[in-house]
Order: C-alpha cells, then sequence, then structure tokens
C-alpha cells in the first residue's frame, strides 16, 4: 500500500472531462478484472477542534466510509442516530457525525490493470456535486447514474471546496459513461471538476485537490503524465471541455513535481 502524506485541500467539481491521453488503440484499453479489496489510503489530518456536525449522505457513500473521513467508528455514528441497519441509508439523508474530526479526503483504491488514463472534465454548471450530477445523468438517459468515477466540488450545496468525492461507478470499478471518444470509457478514469470553465478557472482549492487525486491514481496505477489529458485530447473527441479557461499546462507542471 502506498503512503499518503498529502493532506486535504478543498476545491471544485465538474461535468466535463479534463483528462486525456495520447492516442491509443482499442486493445490496450482490455478490461482486466479486478478485486473489489478497499486499499484506502491513510490521509494526514487537518489541524482543528473535533466537533459534532451534519453530514449529507452522497452516491456510494457508507456508514464505513464516512467514519473514515471524520475519525469516528461506525458504532458511534450509527448509535448517534438510532440506526440499526446502516443498509437503509440513503442518498440526501442528514446524518449526526459525533466528535468528528476535520474533513479528510478518503480516496478508494482498488486492484486492477484497466486503468491507463485519467480523463479531466468540467461540469459546465455554477454549482453541484455528485449527488446533483447523478440527477442530471439519469435525466439525460444514463440507466447507471453519474457517469464520472470522481467529482471534485467547490463548495456549493452540501460539500466544502475541493471534497473529493468517489461516485459508484468507482466504488463498483465499472466502465465509465464520460469519454466514449477513444475507447476512454473502458480505461479512462473520469474525473469532474464542478464549475465553467468556459468562462472562469477553478477555485486553488479545487486544483489542489485535483493535483492530490491524480498524483494519488498515478502512483497506484502506474500512469505516466503523458496519459493524463483532457476531455477533448480524447481521440475523435468533439468538445471544448473542460474549457479553455482551465488552467492545463500549470496543472501539468504540478503534477510533474509530485505535490499538491
Amino acid at each position: 500500500m502506498l503512503n499518503f502524506m498529502g493532506h486535504f485541500f478543498s476545491g471544485a467539481a465538474g461535468r466535463c472531462c479534463v483528462v486525456a491521453a495520447f492516442l491509443v488503440s482499442l486493445a490496450s484499453c482490455a478490461t482486466v478484472p479486478s478485486s473489489s479489496t478497499d486499499m484506502v489510503f491513510k490521509p494526514v489530518y487537518e489541524t482543528g477542534v473535533r466537533h459534532d456536525m451534519y453530514h449529507v449522505i452522497g452516491p456510494a457513500e457508507t456508514v464505513y466510509r464516512i467514519g473514515r473521513m471524520y475519525d469516528v467508528s461506525t458504532d458511534a455514528i450509527l448509535k448517534a442516530n438510532g440506526i440499526s441497519d446502516p443498509r437503509g441509508l440513503k442518498v440526501g439523508q442528514r446524518i449526526l457525525v459525533p466528535g468528528a474530526a476535520p474533513l479528510r479526503p478518503v480516496i478508494p483504491l482498488f486492484r486492477s490493470g484497466k486503468w491507463r488514463y485519467i480523463v479531466v472534465h468540467h461540469s459546465v454548471t455554477d454549482e453541484g456535486d455528485a449527488t446533483s450530477l447523478d440527477r442530471i445523468h439519469r435525466r439525460r438517459g444514463f440507466d447507471r447514474g453519474l457517469g464520472y468515477h470522481f467529482v471534485i466540488d467547490h463548495g456549493s450545496g452540501t460539500r466544502r471546496d475541493g471534497q473529493i468525492e468517489a461516485s459508484p461507478r468507482w466504488v463498483k470499478q465499472m466502465d465509465g459513461a464520460h469519454c466514449r471518444a477513444g475507447g476512454m470509457n473502458d480505461c479512462g478514469i473520469g474525473i469532474c471538476v464542478v464549475g465553467d470553465f468556459t468562462r472562469e478557472q477553478p477555485t486553488r482549492a479545487q486544483m489542489d485537490s485535483l493535483v492530490l487525486l491524480v498524483n494519488t491514481l498515478r502512483e497506484y496505477y502506474h500512469i505516466p503524465v503523458s496519459r493524463v489529458i483532457r476531455h477533448k485530447d480524447a481521440p475523435g473527441a468533439r468538445t471544448e471541455c473542460p474549457g479553455n479557461s482551465f488552467p492545463w499546462q500549470e496543472f501539468k507542471r504540478r503534477l510533474k513535481r509530485g505535490m499538491p
């Protein structure tokens, strides 16, 4: 397991792709069965006082993962909310987290040989999170909901600026529904940064979280910087995603430095 020494930064996430790769044959994107073993990095906490707080459950979040985010035991969360069966929790439900530590990123990693690329998108929305983007994708006919593997929030709604959300597609190690061009749905990890970067730039917190997330995934899955691409860079893509205002060159320089 890799050592995770980065600390949590705030940021936002959106709908259009921001990760691109060089030309690749579909054969190189062949799916390799993955293990269901959840290999979560252990991050460093932000300094701060513990206090009771409420958390709104997002897609794919469980009591266990929420407990890891705030360094609180599953039993303590269940008891504080009078919950006997954690399987009954619903997306959008508000639960009390007693004695929560400052929020930290929890990035689940799975043994897999299928992930060869990382594709970055923007949401082309002024606000949103994984839950709201999931609703949008379902209205568009995505029967499995949210098409991205990760969403980076920007502080609108119930999420902090820069919060990293892992979607059900990532937790279940499913193909994406974010970039059909170049076969990237099959072998590319889709990350959506919330915002419309045709006219503005991501927040500092979003960029810090994006660098942290991408370098974490790169190291674990041995993905070179050359295979971190924008949606518009995928072979055959017809889009400007993640927008011309996205600071792509600076982002790539930060990836090569290997720091958030």
